[in-house]
């Protein structure tokens, strides 16, 4: 994640996708969402498809390889979706990955403060979310780029994301995960995080104690530079009543986000100890 200096005067310091990168990570996308939809029944059906359009006979897939069917198999998922090629998506879908940067097209205000940490963010960089409220968020982090992981409290709200991320070409690069937010998270939560983002609802729900140990858990493994976000909820925990949990951290204005929003960013210089041993907190 860069600082806000380097925001502005260097740009970003790792490399996005090419537009040929994106074009080849949306077909994945596309044949895999089909892929897994299918029965095994289905697949195996498949297999034996692409095996007589390669022109060979049951008697000989024996000399096929396991990898050369794939490929067949892909290429006929792509015929049967009707993917465009290169040159349309350019044209057509290009402009839909353009609209997925922008909040809007997540229904979030293009002045909050997750729109405001966007020229930030670099490619590859570790975005955990909590709560209902944050299931838009996760849309736009992926969006450009980030390796988000959802944490939900219940089913149906990890499937909403799930199913949205996989409509928009965006599933690869998220993960949704139903937890007791009681001292238990995947493993997957471990190691650096450039963004947290935490739902205030949430927060009220698992109780005070419960909530300051989350954010401390997180405080412990946010990398120097990076960012959390409480997204306020008329029915959340006051965010003022979390300010205590970042003592040290920058607090950012306000700006055009919602009334209650609050964004706080850890000193680049910044170290501690749990994070410097690896531990893992909560």
């Amino acid at each position: 994640m860069l600082t806000p200096d380097e925001a502005r005067q260097a740009g970003r310091r790792r490399f996005a996708l090419s537009p040929r990168q994106e074009y080849d990570e949306y077909v994945m996308q596309r044949v895999e969402g089909y892929k897994n939809a299918l029965s095994r029944g289905e697949l195996m059906a498949l297999a034996e498809r692409a095996t007589l359009t390669l022109g060979q006979g049951p008697e000989e897939q024996f000399v096929l390889t396991e990898v050369l069917i794939q490929q067949w198999v892909d290429e006929l998922i792509k015929k049967e979706l009707g993917l465009t090629s290169y040159r349309r998506w350019s044209r057509k879908v290009a402009a839909l990955r353009e609209a997925q940067r922008q909040p809007t097209h997540w229904g979030l205000g293009p002045d909050g403060p997750l729109a405001r940490l966007l020229p930030r963010l670099e490619p590859g960089d570790v975005a955990v979310l909590a709560g209902q409220r944050t299931e838009a968020a996760a849309g736009l982090l992926a969006a450009h780029h980030a390796r988000v992981t959802f944490l939900a409290g219940d089913c149906w709200s990890a499937g909403r994301v799930e199913d949205r991320l996989e409509g928009e070409a965006l599933a690869d690069r998220a993960q949704a995960f139903v937890v007791a937010f009681t001292g238990w998270l995947p493993d997957e939560v471990q190691g650096h995080i450039h963004v947290a983002v935490f739902d205030t609802a949430l927060l009220g729900a698992v109780g005070t104690a419960t909530a300051h140990a989350l954010i401390d858990g997180f405080r412990a493994r946010t990398a120097p530079g990076g960012v959390h976000v409480l997204l306020d909820d008329p029915g959340g925990l006051a965010p003022d009543a979390l300010r205590t949990c970042y003592d040290g951290w920058e607090e950012e204005s306000g700006g055009g986000g919602r009334r209650g929003d609050l964004q706080f960013v850890r000193p680049p210089c910044q170290t501690d100890a749990a994070w410097a041993t690896g531990e893992r907190v909560v």
